[in-house]
């Protein structure tokens, strides 16, 4: 988990997109291109999840920083300034348990399936849509929320953090994930 002294040097540091010196515009500008043929699914990003429980396996392929799944660094990636970007492979079947993010908002962006949204408040409000391709949802810091593939076939989803480095996410207490120390 991220704590606020480490958020502090986090938002302190030169921007990410500071042209570095002596650099050319091919090579500033070629450092921040992340290229599809470059990235790898990463499965391993939330296996701690998949451990708890089969359902929970899902991948991701980041393009910009590291999201909010744990993963500290990743060279091969577009360094984060104010979001992170990635894309999310969740099987049929599976899903992404409910979590909470307070510092950001997070949207989902799905190109293709079918997912169930949940999204429940800490005084357990609850809404629940379907998203099928080309749907997106923004969902508020402070609201837990959980994807649910309910299509015959692999949803592929675009997430965004609306943060350099998001505070790592908490899981309801009474929820499996939430004994999880990482």
């Amino acid at each position: 988990m991220t704590d606020l002294s480490e958020q502090q040097k986090i938002d302190d540091a030169a921007p990410s997109w500071a042209r570095p010196e002596g650099a050319s515009l091919e090579d500033w500008m070629g450092a921040r291109i992340a290229r599809y043929s470059t990235r790898k699914y990463d499965w391993n990003a939330l296996k701690f999840q998949a451990d708890v429980d089969p359902k929970f396996r899902r991948a991701q392929m980041r393009y910009v920083g590291t999201g909010g799944t744990g993963v500290m660094a990743d060279v091969n990636t577009v360094p984060a300034e104010h979001f992170t970007f990635s894309t999310m492979v969740i099987p049929a079947g599976h899903e992404g348990p409910p979590h909470l993010h307070i510092d950001v908002e997070e949207v989902f962006f799905l190109i293709r399936g079918k997912l169930k949204v949940v999204l429940t408040t800490p005084e357990g409000e609850r809404f629940e849509t379907i998203l099928t391709d080309r749907d997106l949802i923004s969902v508020p810091p402070g609201v837990y929320r959980e994807e649910i593939n309910v299509g015959d076939e692999d949803a592929l989803m675009c997430v965004m953090l609306g943060a350099k480095k998001p505070i790592t996410p908490t899981y309801p207490a009474d929820h499996p994930l939430a004994r999880i120390k990482r």
